[in-house]
């Protein structure tokens, strides 16, 4: 049997990328999309989209806990340099896919062999945002 994909969130770009208010409550914008990610229905995901999930978390949005389904990670200092490790730890084990628009971090996680999806892909197949009613 193939071993579970892991799905990186990287939480600030994907809380950014909706322009809801999330700037006066990131902790809250956070644990709605976590929230978002734990509800997610895994039958109408894309393929790309199917795995372990990991929020990862920086900043003011720290101190939100995981729940079932959905593993939080709080970055000590850059949430990039946060998911640039998490995929070098777990890339030569698994499938890892990383979820963020930012060109950089993009750069980074690719190197290492990790694919990637936009906020976009992941806000439709969520209740977060996107084509669905968001939360």
């Amino acid at each position: 049997m193939d071993p579970e994909p892991l799905i990186v969130v990287d939480g600030a770009n994907v809380v950014g990328s909706v322009p809801d208010g999330w700037w006066r409550d990131r902790r809250g914008a956070a644990t709605r999309l976590r929230d978002a990610l734990a509800a997610r229905d895994t039958a109408a995901l894309p393929a790309s989209l199917l795995g372990a999930v990991t929020l990862v978390v920086e900043g003011a949005a720290r101190g939100v806990p995981p729940v079932a389904g959905v593993a939080v990670q709080a970055a000590p200092q850059s949430g990039d340099d946060h998911i640039v490790a998490l995929v070098a730890d777990n890339v030569g084990r698994r499938p890892v896919v990383v979820v963020t628009s930012d060109r950089e971090l993009r750069q980074r996680v690719r190197e290492l062999g990790a694919s990637i999806v936009s906020p976009g892909e992941l806000r439709a197949s969520i209740p977060y945002g996107g084509r669905r009613e968001s939360i």
